[in-house]
């Protein structure tokens, strides 16, 4: 059974309350997504907070918001937020995608977004559970995501999702749709020459040729030691590598 918290070398995250704990992939993501340039950021579905708390710690000026549609998970990743040295820049809204777009906030310069993947799997008996896991027409669709960012990006802001392989095929047709493509993928492997687990692709509205880079997690000779690369990406998080 996971732990309570998980402790990172600059804050802890508190997740008892909430039915997503930190994962290997969220960490990848929050890592890995690009800052350049951010000036105000939007995390949709904080969960813990985890990924807002990664950027404020990645970039030391961006104004970080956080949606999260399930209260009791909003309330621990705010009580997160305000554990940290960065608490003043970053707000947690307990709203939906859709009531949030209602209040018309000021358009980001980056949205990030770690959202439900198993669009067609048996939905697990916890209901937050399934909420968080499983894309929905009552949660956040693929569709609802998409359109949001191209409503609230800037005209050069970046839209970072991670999600497994086939997921992200039919998101990018999604996001196609409503002009937003892919200019960057991290593509996510266990051991060398192993399938891609997940893909980490950021999107722009300008159609670009498509930047491609590869991170292995763990290494060739030993399943259980972590790759270099991975090391060096996640090294200012985690406590030990």
């Amino acid at each position: 059974m996971p732990n309570d918290y998980f402790q990172f070398q600059q804050f802890r995250i508190e997740q008892a309350a909430c039915a997503m704990k930190v994962s290997t992939d969220a960490c990848l993501l929050g890592a890995a997504a690009g800052l350049t340039g951010a000036t105000r950021l939007l995390d949709i579905g904080t969960g813990t907070g985890l990924l807002a708390l990664m950027a404020a710690q990645r970039h030391a000026t961006v104004a970080i918001e956080a949606v999260e549609i399930d209260a009791a998970a909003a309330t621990q990743a705010t009580a997160n937020a305000a554990a940290t040295p960065w608490a003043g820049r970053i707000a947690v809204r307990a709203l939906s995608l859709a009531e949030y777009a209602a209040t018309r906030p000021a358009p980001f310069s980056h949205i990030i977004c770690n959202p439900p993947f198993f669009r067609q799997s048996l939905r697990s008996p916890d209901a937050a559970r399934s909420t968080a896991r499983h894309e929905a027409a009552d949660s956040l669709s693929f569709e609802a995501l998409a359109a949001f960012a191209v409503e609230f990006l800037l005209p050069a802001g970046l839209l970072t999702v991670l999600l497994p392989p086939p997921e992200m095929q039919a998101f990018e047709q999604v996001a196609a749709v409503v002009g937003l493509h892919p200019a960057t993928r991290l593509v996510v492997r266990h051991r060398p020459g192993s399938k891609p687990l997940r893909h980490i692709t950021g999107f722009r509205r300008a159609a670009e040729a498509l930047r491609e880079t590869e991170l292995i997690i763990r290494t060739a000779e030993n399943d259980a030691e972590y790759s270099a690369e991975f090391r060096a990406l996640l090294a200012g998080f985690y406590l030990a590598l």
